[in-house]
């Protein structure tokens, strides 16, 4: 386990062990305590709930392992299960805000301080309360930066994509796709239950002004990366359209010249099945082998210059080659 104090305001950093955490939370009124239980995911966190002297302060639910994302009010404290990218990846940051401190307590990986000490040293937060809704707007904006990557390469694929069709594209594509489904499916949950909670509150005409102004900040920031997620997906979407599309132009501009190649050589299939047939005319009459050919080679002829002529008053091979030029 791995406690770190930053003590406000001045956003100091320090590591600390859980009891002088515990001691620091006791006599600090502006205080964040960050923890970090272990790297395997099944870590039981209750028992450093206890530790730090929150076992009455936290809800049931706070540190308990594959939590879904909530918000809570218990008593004079709220409990939220948090939803943050990191690194391409989806964890949940369990916090407990009171009015004197705030504890956020995750597992997996070591989750760097570093974006948070510099949004604190920058905003500077007033209170609690004001260091809270900084902290979930930072959750947020890990949504929107990485909505805004995927995005990013989205766009880089459809470019590459008119210039030079390659299959793993369409697996890049489908990558992104499920990328996006799951920002989508982590952070909608947690605006819902975000959005119910503090519609709880807000409601109370006792809510103070400045409190107010903060969840409306919230919530704005909350639509702003849902829309940014929603555009991704769009995005997807549109790619693929594209990919198809042009796939199936490709397509058709294939069967419309093996077309022209079956008509124009249709008449040698058709001299070959004539003469192919066993029957009075044909022996009796059409008897030479200069005739024979005469025939054949005539009536090639014709038929390649007729359908030649055809292709340039039509304009259709021209066509052809303007859509060739524009492949390349």
């Amino acid at each position: 386990m791995i406690v770190s104090v930053v003590g406000m305001p001045g956003a100091t950093v320090a590591r600390a062990s859980a009891a002088e955490a515990r001691r620091r939370l006791a006599e600090s009124d502006f205080l964040l305590v960050d923890v970090h239980v272990g790297d395997e995911p099944s870590a039981d966190a209750r028992p450093v709930v206890k530790e730090l002297g929150l076992e009455h302060e936290s809800p049931k639910w706070f540190g308990r392992t594959e939590e879904p994302a909530r918000a809570d009010y218990v008593g004079h404290s709220a409990g939220f299960v948090v939803p943050v990218v990191e690194k391409g990846h989806v964890s949940h940051v369990h916090m407990l805000a009171t009015e004197r401190h705030i504890v956020a307590l995750h597992r997996g990986p070591a989750r760097s301080l570093r974006a948070v000490i510099e949004r604190l040293e920058a905003e500077n937060p007033a209170d609690t309360p004001a260091m809270l809704f900084l902290l979930l707007q930072e959750a947020l904006d890990t949504f929107r930066r990485e909505a805004t990557k995927y995005l990013l390469q989205v766009e880089d694929l459809e470019d590459a994509m008119f210039e030079r069709r390659r299959p793993e594209q369409i697996y890049r594509l489908t990558r992104l796709r499920r990328r996006a489904a799951v920002l989508h499916r982590f952070l909608l949950p947690y605006l819902q239950a975000t959005e119910e909670m503090f519609g709880r509150r807000m409601v109370n005409r006792d809510f103070p002004e400045e409190r107010l102004r903060l969840v409306q900040e919230f919530q704005h920031t909350g639509r702003l990366a849902l829309n940014d997620i929603e555009a991704l997906q769009e995005a997807t979407r549109r790619a693929f359209a594209g990919y198809s599309s042009l796939v199936a132009g490709e397509q058709n501009g294939v069967i419309n010249r093996l077309a022209i190649v079956s008509t124009i050589f249709l008449p040698l299939s058709f001299l070959t099945g004539y003469f192919g047939m066993n029957f009075t005319y044909l022996t009796d009459v059409i008897q030479s082998r200069v005739l024979f050919w005469l025939l054949a080679v005539g009536l090639q002829v014709g038929v390649l210059v007729v359908a030649l002529y055809v292709l340039h008053r039509t304009h259709i091979w021209r066509r052809f080659r303007s859509d060739d030029g524009i492949e390349e």
